[in-house]
C-alpha cells in the first residue's frame, strides 16, 4: 500500500495496513524550533543541511515513514499596514506582534473598540494584490510531488478563518462581546472576510486544487473546559460563512477538507460535519468530551481525526517509554480507519528528540515492526 492510498483508504473509513503518520504535513504539526529539529536529526545520526524543502528535514520524514507532504501557505497580500515599529511588528491586518519566547504573540488589535462604520471603512488585504507566481510555483511544487511521489498532498490554508481573524482584530474581550450585544456587526464583518476568502481560494486553489489530497483549515472554536460559544450562536454567527468556505473551496478541488480546533468542540463537531469537514485535528487531550473512545464511538463512523498526541505534558514531560505507551493505547482505540497518528499541535522547544521519535516507534511496535 503506498502512502496515499493508506491516506485515501483512512480518510474514506477503510481499512489499511495501519494509520497514517504524519509529523509536518500540516501548519499543526511542525517541529517549531531548528534547535529541536536539529536535537532529533542529532538523535537520529543525520548531519549537514536540511534536504527535501519541506519543514523538517526529509530524511526524518521518511526515517519515520511519514505518509504526509506539506505544499503552500499563507497567500495574505502585503497593505498599508505592513510595518515594524520598535520591538512590535504588525501583518497585512494591522494586527500586532511582540515576540515572547521566541513565539510573536498578539499585542494590539486595530478595531478594538470600533464602530460598524469604522470597521467597514478599515483596509483588509486585497486578493487582487496576492501574489500570483509564488501561488504558481506552490501549484507546481504540488504537481511534482503528485506526480513523482505517492506521498498524501497536504495543501496549507492560504486564509485565516472568519472567528479567529474576529478575534484578533477586536480583541477576544471586544469580539466575544459583540457575538452577544451586536450580531449585525459581526455579519457585516464577516461577510467582507468571506468575500476575501472567496476571492483567495479562486486564486490558490486554482493553482493548487488538482494535486492535492487534502487541505488544511484553523480556527480555534474550543477552551480546554468546552466551546467558546453555544452551538446555537456557531449556526448563526460562524457556519453560514465557514460551510459557504468549504463549499467554495470544494469546487477546485476533490480533496478531503481538514479543520483544525483546539479545545474542547464536541458539541460543535456534528456542524463541523454539515459545514464539509472531512477530517477534525487535533483531538486535544485532556479537553472536556474530547477523550479518543468518546470520539470515536460518537463520531468515528462520519469524520476522521488527526492527531492525539499530547504536547502539553506527555511529549515535554514524560520518559520516552510512557510516550510509546501512551500511542499504543491510542492507536489501540482508533484504529486504522479514519486515524492519523501525530502530535497534537506543533512540538516546541521543551520536547526531548527521543520523545518525538518515540511516538513512531510507538507506533511500529505497536503493528508489529522493529
Amino acid at each position: 500500500m503506498t502512502h496515499r492510498e493508506r491516506f485515501n483508504s483512512v480518510i474514506n473509513h477503510k481499512k489499511a495496513d495501519r494509520a497514517v503518520f504524519d509529523l509536518a504535513g500540516c501548519p499543526q504539526t511542525l517541529i517549531d524550533y531548528p534547535e529541536t529539529q536539529d536535537a532529533l536529526k542529532m538523535f537520529l545520526g543525520f548531519s549537514g543541511n536540511n534536504t527535501g524543502g519541506f519543514p523538517v528535514d526529509e530524511r526524518i520524514l521518511q526515517y519515520f515513514d511519514i505518509d504526509t507532504r506539506i505544499v503552500g501557505g499563507m497567500a495574505t497580500p502585503k497593505t498599508v499596514h505592513n510595518r515594524t515599529e520598535g520591538n512590535i511588528q504588525y501583518d497585512s491586518y494591522g494586527i500586532g506582534y511582540r515576540t515572547v519566547n521566541g513565539h510573536p504573540e498578539i499585542c494590539h488589535n486595530p478595531l478594538k473598540d470600533a464602530t460598524t462604520d469604522e470597521m467597514m471603512a478599515y483596509p483588509l488585504p486585497e486578493a487582487k494584490n496576492a501574489d500570483r507566481q509564488l501561488i504558481r510555483s506552490w501549484g507546481e511544487r504540488a504537481r511534482y510531488l503528485h506526480e513523482n511521489t505517492d506521498y498524501a498532498i497536504i495543501a496549507e490554508h492560504p486564509i485565516l478563518g472568519v472567528f479567529e481573524i474576529g478575534c484578533w482584530l477586536f480583541g477576544f474581550n471586544d469580539y466575544f462581546y459583540r457575538l452577544t450585544a451586536e450580531p449585525e456587526l459581526v455579519h457585516a464583518f464577516s461577510r467582507r472576510i468571506l468575500d476575501y476568502q472567496k476571492e483567495i481560494i479562486d486564486i490558490y486553489y486554482g493553482e493548487l486544487g488538482r494535486w492535492i489530497d487534502c487541505t488544511s483549515s484553523g480556527d480555534d472554536f474550543g477552551m480546554q473546559t468546552g466551546p467558546f460559544m453555544s452551538a446555537a450562536m456557531f449556526r448563526d454567527l460562524i457556519k453560514p460563512y465557514f460551510s459557504e468556505r468549504i463549499a467554495h473551496t470544494k469546487k477546485y478541488t476533490g480533496a478531503f477538507y481538514e479543520h483544525h480546533s483546539c479545545g474542547s468542540v464536541h458539541s460543535l463537531i456534528p456542524e463541523l460535519i454539515q459545514c464539509g469537514v472531512d477530517i477534525l485535528n487535533p483531538i486535544q487531550p485532556g479537553t472536556y468530551m474530547m477523550e479518543p473512545e468518546r470520539l470515536k464511538k460518537d463520531f468515528g463512523s462520519v469524520i476522521s481525526f488527526w492527531g492525539g498526541i499530547d504536547t502539553q505534558n506527555l511529549l515535554p514531560h514524560c520518559s520516552a517509554e510512557e510516550v510509546k505507551e501512551e500511542v499504543k493505547k491510542i492507536l489501540a482505540i482508533m484504529g486504522t480507519e479514519a486515524y492519523i497518528l501525530s502530535p497534537a499541535h506543533c512540538i516546541q522547544q521543551d520536547v526531548p528528540a527521543e520523545n518525538i521519535a518515540a511516538i513512531y516507534s510507538g507506533a511500529m511496535e505497536f503493528y508489529g515492526h522493529t
